[in-house]
């Protein structure tokens, strides 16, 4: 049993130990947190996209970083999983990319506004949080025609950010809209950029949603469609 002493010499000698311990591991963490919180690549574009983000209340529905509510999809790695081109199409016309799905607000956003928006998610997404959020458990592979063989490996960029969402090709993509394997044997050309400009006037009622494409892209969707023969 130790004496008063003792007591005393042990409470200070390990009270002060650790509390060094502890200061330490504070001074780390803050050294730790500008290269951590990837405060360097904090640009003008990016706090412009912050206040949007609070200016509109979007933690009223969505979260990042664990912050925020539970009512719509959480953010932090949407520029990871959706690109640029998805985000800024989904947040121009919610309804649009899923008629009678979304409740989410059309902000109007300007294109300034957008291109704030895009550069604050990709710089969020790029903070080292540990792991978080976790990735899925279970993750559906994707289905390849051939050994090495890439199906998207020639598509049109905006094909692989934001149709990716609906359409698969060779098991690659979403199951929302038909698999397009083989659609040039279906559609003429005339017939693939009609659906493309308006699925509506083709097929009244389709969920297919009128993205406002423009020529040049609507182009290059096209022609690639049309390699799709099989």
């Amino acid at each position: 049993m130790l004496s008063k002493s003792q007591a005393k010499l042990f409470f200070i000698l390990f009270t002060s130990g650790f509390s060094l311990v502890f200061l330490w591991l504070t001074i780390d963490t803050i050294r730790a947190v500008p290269e951590r919180s990837n405060q360097k690549q904090m640009t003008e574009e990016v706090v412009h996209g912050k206040q949007l983000w609070e200016q509109n209340n979007c933690m009223g529905c969505h979260t990042l970083l664990g912050e925020g509510a539970y009512y719509a999809p959480e953010l932090t790695t949407v520029y990871a999983r959706r690109g640029a081109v998805w985000i800024k199409t989904f947040i121009k016309d919610p309804q649009a990319m899923f008629p009678g799905e979304r409740k989410m607000v059309q902000y109007d956003f300007n294109e300034e506004e957008l291109d704030a928006l895009v550069a604050f998610f990709e710089w969020i997404g790029k903070i080292d949080t540990n792991g978080f959020p976790a990735k899925p458990d279970m993750v559906m592979a994707p289905v390849a025609t051939s050994v090495g063989d890439d199906p998207l490996k020639d598509a049109p960029e905006f094909y692989k950010q934001v149709c990716v969402a609906c359409h698969a090709v060779g098991g690659q993509g979403g199951n929302v809209g038909p698999a397009l394997d083989g659609v040039a044997a279906r559609y003429s050309p005339e017939e693939l950029d009609r659906w493309l400009a308006d699925p509506q006037s083709v097929k009244p009622g389709t969920a297919m949603p009128n993205l406002h494409l423009a020529d040049d892209v609507r182009e290059r969707l096209g022609s690639w469609l049309l390699t799709l023969k099989k």
